[in-house]
């Protein structure tokens, strides 16, 4: 009886996996689905700027930004007029956010610093680009977390450097879940890095 039993638990666990995991292929399957709308206009804005090689990390900021979805989906409202949410066009947005992007990649090679960095300030701003040159020339996690605590967020306005809850599993793994009041996403550069994977991953999909 005892046999059976554990049997029993072993299938059902079994059976909840399968199920979780065919969720969560389905749930990207359909952000990756909504993502690649944009490939024509994102092929063309990155040629457009020179950065052709980079169409596909485009498309995960996007992932990442927005899931594809809304009048915004590269969140670029703030670099174009420092105010969030005034974009309200898909197009605009694209071509706006592909532009950003591109002044972050050419500024990061001309600093000589890595591409995870122009990627990091996509989120922090440009500034994080000459931060990362005069500490070591390449962004990492405890990099960005410093930026993000002792710059980005006392100069809007955190000068108590509070916290909130930030549920990710980087975060978790990291710093048992948490990100700064106005100090941006230290976690940025590598949410992005993991959903270009899928993008490249998933390509000849769609």
């Amino acid at each position: 009886m005892k046999k059976k039993s554990k049997q029993f638990i072993v299938r059902g666990i079994l059976f909840l996996l399968v199920i979780s995991v065919s969720a969560i292929g389905y749930r990207n399957y359909q952000i990756l689905k909504q993502v690649h709308t944009f490939d024509e206009l994102v092929t063309t804005e990155t040629k457009a700027h020179g950065i052709s090689e980079y169409r596909d990390l485009a498309l995960s900021i996007i992932y990442t930004e927005s899931k594809g979805l809304g009048n915004d989906p590269m969140q670029s409202s703030e670099s174009l007029t420092n105010t969030a949410g005034t974009i309200t066009a898909s197009e605009q947005s694209i071509k706006q956010g592909v532009l950003f992007l591109a002044k972050a990649i050419k500024q990061a090679k001309e600093a000589d610093v890595d591409i995870w960095t122009a990627v990091q300030a996509y989120n922090f701003g440009l500034d994080y680009i000459s931060y990362v040159k005069e500490n070591g020339g390449k962004t990492t996690v405890e990099l960005a977390e410093t930026y993000s605590r002792d710059v980005l967020s006392p100069k809007l306005g955190n000068e108590e450097q509070t916290k909130y809850r930030y549920y990710a599993w980087r975060s978790f793994i990291y710093n048992g879940g948490y990100l700064y009041h106005n100090g941006g996403n230290m976690f940025y550069a590598d949410l992005v890095q993991w959903n270009l994977y899928k993008i490249q991953w998933t390509t000849i999909f769609f």
